[in-house]
């Protein structure tokens, strides 16, 4: 429960950020009325064709007496139109990131410098990030039209179709949306794809907590154009927290026995706050614990040939 709240309290760390930088806040704001208007003449035109559609996917049913008829195609239009929303409000936030790349991507190291530390840049021209963003959305939403088939399908169980499968839909659609959003953060720290899903993955919480009120908000008409600058500040934020010493290599190098930027950078680690409350304490080890080697004498060290090497050969 704990990681649920913080999610949220992420969420609303973002947007008390934007609110606070009003410059940033219209700023972000433009990708996502492009997209709104989009979005919303799509809707529209399923929510005038759906009856249509239905009438054209169930012949079988013309036969049917009254009420039967306008019950069950009713009913087939209403699951239509919550699938083609629950599209919308996952790809919504994809769609948004392609069109605004270069707007995100610029309030996203806005946060990053104001919080303080390194900057990471991605280090790649503005149409190399659009192709691995387009590519990563791409895969992401495969993923996430299997869940909307399947939640689809399981719509028509009674009761468990109109409930619990709305639940699920919302976290799913949450937990994929954080996804979206993390990304322009830890894209420019160079994780890769696997990486980042398994990282959400390792707190499935904190990223529920963070996307399923998100999602719940988007429902409402115009609220997800106000919501998405605070919003991917929010996430960057969280992104700060997930890997607050930057890329997983460098880390992972830097984390080496006896490499004093390691030593370093574990220290400053070791009492992190993150900006969901959280303290993370670096557990105290001695030299046994962390690997270190033992001391060792000169003298020992002048007995001992050096590993990998044998006595010299004859003569040399």
């Amino acid at each position: 429960m704990s990681d649920l709240a913080g999610g949220f309290r992420y969420l609303l760390a973002g947007q008390r950020w934007v609110f606070g930088h009003g410059r940033w806040l219209g700023f972000g704001l433009l990708p996502g009325l492009v997209t709104l208007v989009l979005y919303a003449g799509a809707l529209i035109g399923l929510g005038s064709g759906a009856d249509d559609l239905t009438a054209w996917a169930t012949p079988f049913a013309d036969e049917w007496s009254s009420p039967w008829l306008g019950l069950f195609r009713g009913f087939l239009t209403a699951l239509v139109f919550c699938l083609g929303l629950f599209l919308a409000v996952i790809t919504f936030t994809a769609v948004t990131l392609l069109i605004g790349q270069p707007f995100y991507e610029s309030l996203s190291e806005a946060v990053d410098r104001s919080e303080g530390g390194d900057v990471p840049e991605s280090g790649l021209s503005l149409w190399q990030e659009l192709w691995i963003s387009a590519r990563d959305s791409v895969k992401v939403l495969g993923r996430v039209l299997l869940y909307g088939i399947l939640l689809f399908a399981l719509g028509f169980i009674p009761v468990i179709g109109q409930t619990v499968v709305p639940a699920i839909g919302f976290c799913v659609s949450g937990y994929f949306l954080t996804h979206e959003l993390t990304s322009v953060a830890l894209q420019r720290r160079r994780v890769e794809l696997a990486d980042r899903l398994a990282l959400l993955r390792s707190r499935r919480m904190l990223v529920l907590g963070f996307g399923v009120p998100l999602v719940l908000s988007f429902v409402v008409p115009f609220v997800a154009v106000f919501l998405m600058p605070g919003a991917v500040a929010g996430a960057t934020l969280m992104a700060r927290d997930l890997l607050p010493a930057g890329e997983p290599r460098e880390r992972a190098d830097q984390a080496a026995p006896g490499n004093p930027a390691g030593d370093a950078n574990q220290a400053q680690w070791a009492g992190h706050t993150n900006h969901a409350g959280h303290t993370h304490h670096a557990a105290q080890a001695g030299p046994q614990q962390t690997g270190a080697p033992a001391p060792v004498s000169p003298q020992a060290q002048a007995q001992t040939p050096a590993k990998g090497f044998g006595p010299p050969p004859p003569g040399f």
